[in-house]
């Protein structure tokens, strides 16, 4: 047993079975992961002992337990933490708490943390759309259904995976991702996109690269545009959405994944500037209601999205807060798209990263990106078009996608 004195606000007495206790009274890992394996190993199939650490308080924090095992157990998310707590795994007091349950002086904390990561990636043979790469950084084009990195419920089959085996054998100039990141089981990641948004997304090769890269995104001078079919007809054709964004308040199952709009502490501000493209009225499905009268034409819009803000799920819940949910976007109120046939051509959020402007890490020179859409998004945008006669385009001040180079192949 080893223990362990924090040097942060709270000092709490940190006891681990394992010794998985770094300064400041984080939770390694890393060192757990390989004790784990260990382990293994030797045959023990009940790993819980090891994986179980207790936080005593020798402070009155007045934090919510969510909030502070973020703090102490960096890889995992406080979504996770939240599952984690709701499902039993964390103890306060020898009693099984709330996400919410505010810590006080004395309080025990027990947690049976889960297995952490791997950090070791295998290659994948995925194919990728490469756009841009050098030995400094790697520029994708990212298809809807890929996880960015490794995590715990999906530790393969990830675009890391694929950067993986794609610098062993198909790139012209070799590498390998950096390894900032590397004990998150995320190296060379500066920024992620949902696994269900597709489109353009930047990983370093080297860690001056990624530093360097990270500095542009955390200062926001990144240049990053979004196109989104969504239900409705958007107006005005320009607007300012601000509107504070946080966690549902229900930890119950289908509701503690979601985002919505928030008044209370909870919401942090969120900006997304939106912009119609274009727009689209198709007949309805059912050319007439149940009363009788003939059925009015069902509209679309095709919006660009400026963020000035990167909330988890931002654009999905400003878009549904303002009744235009994304189209195939069930989450948040989206329903599928059927052509004229019927048939349902959208299986996931049609929400594309249009384009991505930085400048190059190395040579600080511009640089801008176009991932044209691809695959189901590119077939609704087809659809409606044809199904409206080709739509109405509009031209608004300071959209700067390209929309015959983003989505001319689906007219």
């Amino acid at each position: 047993m080893s223990r362990t004195h924090d040097s942060g606000d709270d000092s709490p007495d940190v006891v681990s079975t394992g010794g998985f206790i770094l300064p400041g009274g984080h939770v390694d890992g890393e060192a757990m992961h390989r004790a784990i394996e260990a382990a293994q190993e030797q045959g023990v199939e009940d790993d819980t002992a090891l994986r179980r650490v207790v936080f005593s308080l020798r402070r009155d924090l007045c934090k919510r337990l969510d909030r502070y095992l973020t703090d102490r157990i960096s890889f995992m998310s406080r979504t996770q933490l939240q599952r984690l707590i709701d499902e039993g795994g964390v103890l306060v007091n020898q009693r099984q708490p709330k996400a919410s349950t505010v810590l006080r002086l004395g309080d025990v904390v027990e947690v049976v943390v889960p297995p952490p990561p791997s950090t070791a990636v295998a290659p994948e043979d995925i194919p990728l759309d490469v756009m841009y790469e050098d030995q400094h950084i790697i520029v994708l084009n990212k298809q809807a259904d890929f996880i960015v990195h490794p995590a715990r419920s999906h530790l393969g089959g990830t675009m890391v995976n694929a950067l993986a085996y794609h610098f062993q054998h198909r790139s012209q100039v070799g590498g390998a991702l950096s390894a900032v990141g590397k004990e998150l089981a995320r190296p060379g990641v500066v920024h992620r996109l949902d696994r269900h948004t597709s489109g353009c997304i930047v990983f370093a090769k080297c860690d001056e690269a990624h530093w360097k890269l990270g500095h542009q995104f955390e200062h926001r001078t990144v240049d990053k545009r979004y196109l989104a079919v969504v239900r409705g007809k958007v107006e005005p054709d320009i607007q300012v959405i601000d509107l504070p964004i946080g966690s549902h308040a229900s930890r119950e199952k289908g509701f503690r994944e979601k985002y919505v709009v928030r008044y209370d502490e909870q919401g942090k501000p969120a900006v997304t500037i939106c912009r119609v493209r274009e727009r689209y009225q198709i007949p309805p499905r059912r050319p007439r209601t149940p009363e009788g009268h003939e059925a009015p034409l069902e509209d679309y819009t095709l919006v660009e999205l400026e963020l000035k803000t990167g909330r988890t799920h931002q654009i999905r819940v400003h878009l549904s807060y303002n009744l235009w949910p994304i189209v195939g976007d069930d989450m948040y109120g989206g329903k599928p798209f059927h052509d004229e046939t019927g048939k349902a051509i959208i299986s996931h959020p049609a929400l594309h990263a249009c384009t991505l402007g930085f400048r190059h890490p190395m040579s600080q020179e511009p640089m801008e990106f176009t991932a044209p859409l691809r695959g189901e998004i590119s077939a609704v945008v087809n659809a409606l078009r044809r199904m409206s006669g080709g739509g109405q385009r509009l031209q608004v001040h300071g959209a700067t996608v390209n929309l015959d180079k983003a989505v001319g192949e689906a007219r």
